[in-house]
């Protein structure tokens, strides 16, 4: 067996601490230039990104250990990083997002997270980033659309861009985005409906769309939403009648669709359903009579169905459940006796206030 000189096994060695820390001068002019439209005052991070070994020295910058480009860019403006805790402080940053970013053509993650102050729009250039995995925008300022061809960026697992003040309605072209699991574009101002094929991003856990200003029905193709486990879209203006499919999706186990202009009865299914455990329809138009539809297998840490329209007894299967941990049912057309027994043993009589006719402990006697 032939053994390498050791001058050549020290070249080697270090040719590869050259490329695990340099970065290609490509990748550190895009850097440079991206750092140049931000500035973070307190914390000092964009110390650290000085000299050109980026890939071991620069805060938040990681590299791909073989070809030594920049696989991920990862700046969250509250961490347990001691950098934070040595200054006490969370981050605060301003600036915009320079789209040199763009020409990082193998950034795999981008997170710019939680720095309350940077603006601008979500560069168009973006969507040109064909091995991102994960964009993470969540608590800025960011302005303007989503990017129209977001659904380019067929890798893409999570899409983060909650509280900022995102305008147009939600791309088309999201839900091209057959790999993504995470959803979350809630606390902006989206209008317009749903894509009426939402229902193709099948691999979707969650799907976090609320407190913006989308209208319009509940899309049926989110029926087939297999692994959906959590669809927020309360505090916006959607509208319709709630369909029976929805209760008996498979995984789904939080439901949250308050504060909305949800008009018609309430499906049998979303009472029986044996797996949902949050369950939010406040502040709608639900009319109609509550089904008697609850049993042993029923269990809710929460069922808010509160200021609506709903008139008739409360069903006496409730009695029956198997848990019912946060109940409300204030302000509807309630009338008739409480029904004994768990969960009603332990609810206080904000629970049942504004109703028509309800009675009994904890109301006034029937």
């Amino acid at each position: 067996m032939s053994v390498l000189p050791l001058t050549t096994l020290t070249l080697l060695i270090l040719t590869l601490i050259s490329v695990t820390s340099s970065c290609t001068p490509s990748d550190l002019a895009a850097l440079q230039a991206f750092k140049s439209t931000l500035d973070e005052p307190y914390l000092g991070i964009f110390n650290t990104w000085a000299g050109t070994n980026c890939c071991s020295n620069w805060y938040g910058i990681s590299c791909d250990p073989t070809t030594g480009r920049v696989a991920d860019i990862n700046l969250r403006g509250e961490s347990e990083d001691p950098i934070f805790e040595k200054a006490g402080r969370s981050g605060y940053m301003t600036g915009s997002i320079n789209p040199s970013i763009c020409k990082l053509d193998r950034l795999s993650t981008l997170i710019l997270a939680d720095w309350k102050g940077v603006s601008g729009e979500i560069p168009e250039c973006v969507v040109s980033l064909s091995n991102l995995r994960i964009l993470d925008l969540v608590g800025n300022k960011i302005s303007g659309k989503i990017p129209a061809n977001i659904g380019n960026l067929q890798r893409l697992t999570v899409l983060n861009l909650a509280d900022n003040g995102l305008t147009g309605e939600i791309p088309s072209s999201l839900t091209k985005l057959a790999n993504m699991k995470h959803l979350d574009l809630s606390n902006n101002m989206l209008t317009g409906q749903l894509p009426s094929d939402f229902g193709n991003l099948k691999m979707l856990s969650r799907a976090l769309l609320s407190k913006n200003q989308l209208s319009g029905a509940i899309p049926s193709s989110i029926s087939v939403m297999y692994r959906l486990a959590d669809l927020d879209l309360s505090a916006n203006q959607i509208s319709g009648w709630l369909p029976d499919w929805i209760g008996s999706m498979p995984v789904l186990s939080t439901l949250n669709l308050d504060s909305n202009m949800i008009s018609g009865p309430l499906p049998q299914s979303l009472l029986s359903s044996t797996g949902l455990g949050m369950l939010n329809l406040s502040k709608n138009a639900i009319e109609g009579n509550i089904p008697d539809a609850f049993g042993p297998k029923t269990y809710f840490m929460a069922l808010d169905l509160s200021y609506n329209n709903l008139k008739g007894p409360i069903p006496s299967s409730l009695s029956s459940a198997a848990y019912v941990g946060h109940l409300d049912l204030s302000h509807n057309y309630l009338c008739g006796p409480i029904p004994v027994g768990s969960p009603f043993d332990h609810l206080e009589a904000s629970s049942y206030s504004f109703n028509d006719c309800l009675c009994g402990n904890p109301l006034r006697a029937c």
